[in-house]
Formats: structure tokens, sequence, C-alpha cells
């Protein structure tokens, strides 16, 4: 089997399948955590069964693929990693002189973040590896 290509950080999507570096499939991509507009990747949350999702900081990544993340991580050190907490809800000002043309606009950008997923999206994901035979 070729080897696959690597992608950016951008390319992750919730869902993917993440692996450890001993190569035990330790759950999906629940969250990516960074700023795309200046290429700044903090991490991920990822969620294995339905407990709550950990994170994994972006220095602990080996490896992205389509469809899936590797880690520099053993199955046991992703066992010890810290909830995610999920960051506040950050707010831009606006100034009141601003047209309502950029308040518009503003508004919208504030929607177009992709969303965690939800505990029945979560559900899902694991009940789909049971029925793939996941590790």
């Amino acid at each position: 089997m070729p080897e696959e290509d690597p992608v950016a950080w951008t390319m992750i999507e919730p869902g993917w399948n993440v692996i450890a570096s001993d190569g035990e499939d330790v759950g999906h991509v629940d969250e990516v955590t960074g700023d795309s507009t200046i290429d700044i990747f903090n991490g991920l949350a990822i969620a294995s069964r339905l407990g709550k999702p950990r994170y994994v900081p972006a220095e602990k990544v080996a490896r992205i693929v389509p469809g899936r993340v590797e880690l520099a991580l053993t199955s046991d050190e992703v066992k010890g990693l810290q909830a995610y907490d999920e960051p506040p809800e950050s707010a831009t000002i606006v100034p009141d002189k601003a047209s309502l043309l950029d308040r518009a606009e503003q508004s919208v950008a504030g929607h177009v973040e992709s969303e965690p997923m939800s505990p029945l999206r979560r559900l899902r994901f694991w009940l789909a590896s049971l029925v793939r035979g996941r590790r």
C-alpha cells in the first residue's frame, strides 16, 4: 500500500481517526484549535468512546494525512491527557461609527468557525467505529 502524502492542519475535520505512536486507534477528532488566518495550529480535542474529549497540543501531532491524525504519544500517554475545556467565546468590538455593512460582515464572520461535535454526533462516530471493527 503506498504511503499517503501529509496534509496541512487546516484540512483536519471532525471525525478523522486519531492514532497513537504505538499504532493504537485512540479516538477521533472532535475539534481543531488554531487560527487559520495566520496559520497557527494550537492542537486538537480528541474524543474516544463517550467520554469528555482530551486536548492534544500541536507539538504532539506527528503527522496528518487525509482522514487520520498520527500522534507522537503512546496510547497510555493519551489516556493521561487533560480534558479539553472549550475556549470562551471571543468577541470583536465594532466601533460605534462602523457602517451597517461592516457590522453585518462582522456578525457573519463570527459564525464561520466550525462547531465542536455534539454528543449525538460523537455517539454516531463511536457506533460507526464499532461497526467497522476498529481496534
